[in-house]
């Protein structure tokens, strides 16, 4: 045992010399330097120019570069997301909040379609926390965040529920798997164990076992939000953001304003 603990303190001592042992269990000095009391993390970062945070610098927007409809805008940027990689850029923070109390709850979700009437998430709507917020308020709010573009995109709106045929035609091209765990899953209540889940898994896959159509459960399914506000952000240095609102007017139009950062 005494050889092979000082056979590991050689190889350390070997890789990283005596002064740099330290770093394999100590923060950056950076962060050490702006450890706050009672504070777990501050200001990460650091303090001087070359530590401060990342400026952003990949792009600017302007009034002229945006298209009279937010549909039409958001498909444009969307599709420059998937042209330059956007890691998943369908993915949707969905904020909801539950009346009279007014908690709020967010979670990440896939964007599934987007059409003039507003933009759809599928889902859990019997026992998910989001659907007993969208009973009691029917509205909500989705952020998108495209990092490598320096991009975020806000939509805010009433909800509505698709009807099971609508419902039916996108839970069609889901893998089998994933269609028998829509009916599996009650979506946010507490489980004993994974055991617990995997034999509800095997309950469904024993109702439909040789059945490859597979009805839509009618718990589960489609959410518009149809948007009342739609903003496009670009970063810029100096966290002096490039900010454009569109809202709905009561005749339908939609009216954009510059917004301070």
């Amino acid at each position: 045992m005494l050889c092979r603990k000082l056979a590991l303190r050689y190889s350390l001592r070997t890789c990283y010399p005596p002064s740099h042992i330290h770093h394999l269990h100590s923060p950056p000095s950076h962060f050490a330097s702006m450890s706050t009391p009672g504070k777990k993390i501050f200001a990460p970062g650091g303090t001087n120019d070359s530590l401060q945070a990342e400026q952003y610098t990949k792009g600017s927007l302007t009034i002229d570069q945006l298209d009279k409809d937010p549909f039409t805008q958001f498909d444009i940027w969307f599709k420059h997301a998937n042209a330059e990689k956007v890691y998943h850029p369908e993915t949707v923070t969905l904020s909801t909040a539950e009346l009279p109390s007014g908690r709020v709850s967010a979670r990440m979700v896939y964007l599934k379609e987007m059409d003039d009437k507003g933009f759809v998430i599928y889902s859990n709507w019997g026992t998910s926390r989001k659907a007993s917020d969208v009973a009691s308020n029917p509205h909500a709010a989705l952020t998108f965040w495209w990092r490598e573009l320096e991009r975020q995109v806000r939509v805010e709106g009433p909800c509505e529920r698709l009807t099971s045929e609508e419902s039916q035609v996108y839970y069609d091209t889901r893998i089998r798997g994933s269609r028998l765990g829509a009916w599996a899953s009650q979506q946010s209540k507490v489980l004993q164990d994974r055991e617990e889940l995997e034999e509800q898994v095997k309950d469904v896959e024993r109702k439909f076992d040789g059945k490859e159509e597979i009805p839509v459960p009618e718990f589960w399914g489609g959410l518009r939000v149809r948007p009342q506000m739609v903003e496009f952000w670009q970063g810029r240095p100096s966290r002096l953001h490039d900010r454009f609102r569109y809202t709905k007017g009561e005749d339908g139009e939609w009216r954009v304003d510059r917004l301070s950062p």
